[in-house]
């Protein structure tokens, strides 16, 4: 097993550090890449510290906020091109908790694709505030009705990838950002027929930097869902 998670970071500066610390502390056989979109808090030069003194650490700069969806994308890639064998979506900023590694990489000794949920046994998720939540959590019961995937946490961005699933999709027609990427992600490998696998996590929200959301986010995935069902009925998924 040759793990990668990837991290896309904007303005995460005082995050990093920490947190590829406590990720190499679970000693799994896993490297990192940071994907910087030229922080002008410095994050990318932090990044460029952490690469020179770890040689599991690995840093893509990016010219300008590119968004979510095309970071992953460009990870993507990047795993690909270098033979690993699992992909890790993952935050930088903690919502995420690496002691949940080690239990990602054991399910997916037996599933293609398993994602993180805060939606699976009730709801796990802490210091949201109610409208935040109450949004997040309709906007999955809406997208799974739509599109009829079996999956909890459809805009869960805690996941991990065997690469067969990432070398089946088809990165250049990837379009979406932020929730919408998830869900496209997610529709695509489960209509591919891969094995897809839920397992629940704490969900904590950030404790420094700023969130990514955004109207224009919510926007995209709600239009997103509508779009992969039309796609697939007109077979040009």
């Amino acid at each position: 097993m040759k793990a990668l998670v990837i991290i896309p970071t904007y303005n995460e500066r005082e995050n990093l550090p920490e947190l590829l610390r406590r990720i190499f502390a679970e000693a799994l056989p896993l490297e990192v890449l940071i994907i910087d979109d030229n922080s002008p808090d410095g994050t990318g030069a932090v990044a460029d510290q952490l690469a020179a003194s770890n040689p599991c650490v690995h840093v893509m700069h990016r010219p300008a906020k590119m968004g979510l969806g095309s970071a992953y994308v460009a990870g993507f890639r990047y795993a690909l091109e270098r033979q690993y064998t699992a992909v890790f979506e993952m935050d930088a900023d903690f919502s995420h908790n690496p002691d949940s590694l080690p239990q990602f990489l054991r399910e997916l000794e037996t599933a293609d694709l398993v994602v993180g949920s805060r939606y699976l046994h009730g709801v796990t998720v802490v210091n949201w505030p109610l409208k935040r939540l109450i949004l997040s959590y309709g906007a999955n019961v809406y997208s799974r009705v739509i599109t009829g995937i079996p999956i909890k946490d459809l805009t869960g961005g805690f996941k991990c990838f065997r690469r067969e699933v990432l070398e089946a999709l088809d990165l250049s027609r990837v379009r979406s950002d932020g929730y919408g990427f998830q869900i496209e992600i997610n529709y695509k490998a489960w209509r591919k027929g891969f094995r897809i696998r839920e397992i629940p996590i704490l969900f904590v929200d950030r404790r420094a930097g700023e969130s990514k959301m955004s109207r224009r986010i919510v926007l995209e995935a709600a239009w997103m869902v509508w779009r992969l069902r039309i796609l697939d009925l007109l077979g040009a998924l």
